[in-house]
């Protein structure tokens, strides 16, 4: 994704305004699927006036508007990520790390037997397990 965030917000649907405008960027620049609290620590520095409230309410106008996608990979947190395409998450049991998986129709069809009669429109697939860099971690 290397478009700009105030054309990827436009092409959307949302106004731009200097809060979405920076709460995207953050996301395009950041793409490690942060929390409201990550994304509000990160900018409050430069927006002194921005609170967790508007990070949070503009993140519902992304989902919402199909400019972002909220991840529920992890009970204890609700991360987020610009990245719309197609694609899975792996939650790191050790690191807490979410990993963006490529995902394919064939994998898909494979996960998941629908019923008959059933139409399927979005998947949302988590996957968990130890992460590459904590497995090397573990056989030191």
């Amino acid at each position: 994704m290397q478009k700009d965030a105030y054309t990827y917000l436009t092409e959307h649907g949302i106004k731009p305004s200097p809060q979405r405008m920076a709460v995207m960027e953050y996301l395009i620049a950041n793409p490690v699927h942060p929390t409201v609290e990550a994304i509000h620590a990160a900018l409050v520095g430069r927006m002194p006036t921005l609170s967790k409230t508007t990070v949070y309410n503009t993140l519902k106008l992304f989902v919402e508007s199909g400019a972002a996608q909220v991840l529920t990979i992890n009970e204890k947190m609700t991360n987020f990520d610009a990245d719309v395409e197609p694609h899975a998450h792996f939650l790191c049991a050790e690191c807490g790390e979410i990993y963006d998986i490529a995902e394919n129709e064939e994998m898909v069809k494979q996960a998941t037997a629908l019923p008959e009669n059933f139409q399927l429109d979005t998947t949302s697939v988590y996957l968990r397990g130890i992460c590459p860099k904590c497995l090397q971690k573990k056989n030191k």
